[in-house]
């Protein structure tokens, strides 16, 4: 049985001190609620690991980073690495998100370097496909789909699959206040899932989560959810607040599967 995941991506916003007061909100409402059914994520902004890691300390919610770059040291200015990540307290990194992809020219061959450098470190990829509205309208979605799984885990073992999590992110819906039908979630995430098992077979692909992301709100989280195949979500602009981030956690951990 798969456990549901749900990650907040704060992306770039929060200060250092406008993090630690989200992450003790978020503390508290957890303390009130049974999450044990749902991993819970965190990602803040580099600046505010560490002190988001201290607040988190023995909460059970664990701590992402939002990028990584794939050597552990060197002259790479601006970037940071693996082990920098698991010394401000990281376990997860999210890894080809889609505006990495769009601003920063994120291609399969650099999400393929970092995801290996990640599970190298011990941190859990969370690995981020999915098509931008003109590729959805061509009907291209599982041609892109499947040149980001299978280019973008290249010599990936299906051992190091097992410690990896795949997000699904219909560019078209992130941001824009869009969503994809969970029909078209559950379409698309059961494609990924039939690609992974085509690739590593059964009983890796049935252990594999699926995260979707894309205007994740408390409104849609069920309805979601509620899908065979979507096993949590990777959340934005909604993780921001205490009270839509903790709904959709709570609403999350009452979908049983």
């Amino acid at each position: 049985m798969r456990k549901t995941i749900i990650a907040g991506n704060w992306k770039m916003y929060k200060t250092i001190v406008e993090a630690i007061e989200l992450a003790n909100g978020l503390k508290r409402e957890f303390f009130k609620l049974d999450f044990a059914a749902v991993d819970v994520v965190l990602c803040p902004a580099f600046t505010a690991l560490s002190e988001v890691a201290e607040v988190l300390t023995e909460t059970g919610i664990g701590l992402g980073g939002q990028d990584v770059y794939w050597q552990d040291e060197g002259a790479f200015t601006g970037e940071v690495s693996p082990v920098m990540l698991k010394d401000a307290g990281a376990q997860f990194v999210i890894i080809g998100h889609s505006e990495r992809r769009q601003f920063f020219s994120e291609s399969n061959e650099t999400v393929n370097n970092k995801i290996k450098a990640a599970l190298k470190a011990g941190l859990t990829p969370i690995v981020c496909v999915g098509e931008n509205l003109q590729e959805r309208e061509a009907g291209k979605t599982f041609k892109v789909i499947e040149d980001h799984i299978n280019n973008g885990l290249v010599g990936i073992s299906g051992s190091d699959m097992l410690n990896l999590v795949v997000a699904y992110e219909p560019v078209w819906a992130i941001g824009t206040g869009k969503t994809a039908t969970p029909e078209q979630a559950q379409e698309v995430h059961k494609f990924i899932r039939d690609l992974l098992k085509k690739n590593y077979g059964s009983e890796v692909a049935d252990s594999v989560r699926i995260q979707y992301g894309g205007s994740v709100k408390p409104e849609n989280i069920t309805e979601l959810m509620s899908k065979p195949d979507v096993d949590g979500a990777l959340v934005g602009g909604a993780s921001l607040k205490v009270d839509s981030f903790s709904t959709i956690v709570a609403k999350a951990s009452e979908v049983v599967k």
